[in-house]
């Protein structure tokens, strides 16, 4: 094989460089070899270390996963959509209310504000004494109505409506004790351990979040091993 004049310049740059003496200028390539064999045998792998190293690797991504616990990781990510869902609602409903000066179901101020406990279902959700009826969620919604006195507030998104309301989402319940100054609580059943704990902390009324406030829905809510994760 007849190596190119510009790389055996290169190659006999570099021996001389290093102080290398080679026994015959002509034998280039077998030259050449000679000093790339100490760096392939460094570098190279065999089969059987690849092998070994690729089961290693295994090996340890299973530990990982076991010790994550990947179930856990996505409930607890249904979980804080959920929560997020509820501050998005809760958030809305209070803006309604400081802007209307009212609760979205009610007719009017001077209507009673008690809104019992619960399940937020499409269409289900209706204003009080509203002839013919009015849905909550239409007042809070972008859609228009053409019932006289449900008129959208553009408070949510009607995408937002539809994907808390659907039967493939975690279900919220919703209430308000009545009384001036009540909040107004979005609940949800949590679906991770974190979520649970956090729960059941809130109605044992631990040193974390200490008595239950007054308005809290402690019946529908605390129920024991199916405590509800409630908003704010």
């Amino acid at each position: 094989m007849i190596t190119p004049p510009c790389i055996e310049f290169a190659i006999w740059y570099r021996v001389i460089a290093h102080g290398i003496k080679p026994k015959a200028k002509g034998n280039t390539m077998k030259l050449l070899r000679s000093i790339l064999r100490p760096i392939t045998s460094v570098a190279g792998f065999t089969m059987i270390e690849l092998l070994i190293v690729i089961s290693i690797l295994g090996i340890l991504a299973v530990a990982v996963l076991s010790a994550i616990n990947p179930v856990e990781q996505i409930n607890r990510g249904r979980d804080t959509g959920s929560q997020s869902d509820s501050e998005q609602l809760i958030s809305a409903i209070d803006r309604y209310n400081a802007f209307q000066g009212y609760f979205p179901w009610q007719n009017d101020p001077t209507e009673d504000t008690t809104l019992a406990w619960l399940q937020l279902e499409a269409d289900v959700w209706i204003v009080t004494g509203s002839d013919p009826d009015c849905d909550v969620f239409t007042r809070l919604g972008s859609e228009a109505s053409a019932v006289a006195g449900c008129t959208n507030s553009n408070e949510v998104k009607t995408s937002f409506i539809s994907r808390i309301t659907s039967g493939g989402s975690n279900p919220l319940f919703v209430y308000n004790a009545g009384a001036t100054g009540d909040s107004t609580y979005v609940c949800f059943t949590p679906k991770s351990d974190a979520f649970k704990s956090k729960a059941a902390n809130r109605c044992q009324e631990t040193t974390e979040y200490g008595s239950l406030p007054g308005d809290f829905p402690e019946a529908a809510a605390c129920v024991a091993d199916a405590e509800f994760f409630c908003l704010p």
